[in-house]
């Protein structure tokens, strides 16, 4: 018998369902290892299984379909009165092919539900870590402004509301000996939109000199009101102004928030 003859005669349907004996499945790995033809049936008819047809049904011929049905009527000659409106092997396919429909399904399930906890659990670290760097900033933010508070060689300036916003007030703290200048800006109420506050320093002798040292930018997003400005030298008072966006070169006298001398 060629390859062609023992391919169409059935016997490698039985094999790959498992009905062979194991004689005759020794012969047929005999002859799959053989003949390259014969193993490709075999792995053709074993994907034809796994791929559903919309009856569910496995996937073979009607000619192979006639001859696995005499195989199985002889080798079960006897025992079981195969009838052709009634064959178990056919419904047993069936079952096999639905069983591994359900079976893909399920896992296809349990993969999605997988990948959807991995991106959820992605998505929660990636919050956390946002938290943490915020909670960091923040703390960072309220240990600076503690540090100028308490700081004794800081020399404060209370600045008194003027005529424009008379409920206005704000705090210089200046250490005159490093320069550096912060701004407690809690008590300036928020700017208009468009508007700065801009923060000058102030020789009164012999003339009223004005040198901007800084603005007041992000003031909603500064929770503490807290603000480093430029360094300054030999101020005599310092004042703080409502400027366009951007600043201003000299101050604007109409919009003087506050005011205080050292």
């Amino acid at each position: 018998m060629d390859t062609k003859e023992y391919i169409e005669s059935g016997v490698l349907e039985l094999y790959v369902y498992g009905l062979l004996s194991n004689t005759e499945n020794i012969e047929v790995n005999t002859m799959s290892k053989k003949h390259p033809e014969i193993n490709d049936e075999i792995l053709a008819i074993e994907k034809g299984i796994v791929a559903l047809s919309s009856s569910f049904s496995p996937f073979h011929s009607v000619a192979n379909f006639e001859k696995i049905k005499a195989k199985l009527e002889m080798k079960h000659s006897g025992v079981i009165q195969m009838k052709p409106k009634n064959n178990n092997y056919q419904y047993i396919g069936w079952a096999a092919s639905l069983l591994l429909f359900v079976g893909i399904g399920y896992q296809y399930l349990q993969l999605s539900e997988t990948h959807n906890l991995v991106v959820n659990a992605e998505k929660e670290k990636t919050i956390l870590q946002k938290n943490v760097i915020n909670l960091k900033l923040k703390n960072e933010k309220t240990l600076t402004a503690l540090t100028v508070v308490r700081d004794t060689k800081n020399t404060v300036i209370n600045l008194g509301g003027q005529a424009v916003s008379p409920k206005s007030s704000a705090k210089i703290y200046w250490n005159k000996e490093t320069e550096v200048v912060f701004v407690d800006a809690s008590g300036l109420p928020e700017p208009p939109k468009g508007m700065v506050y801009q923060i000058w320093s102030l020789k009164l002798q012999p003339q009223l000199t004005p040198t901007s040292i800084g603005l007041l930018s992000n003031f909603t997003a500064n929770k503490e009101k807290i603000f480093a400005v430029e360094k300054t030298s030999g101020a005599e008072a310092f004042g703080i102004t409502l400027e366009p966006a951007g600043g201003s070169q000299s101050p604007t006298m109409e919009q003087l928030y506050t005011l205080g001398k050292v």
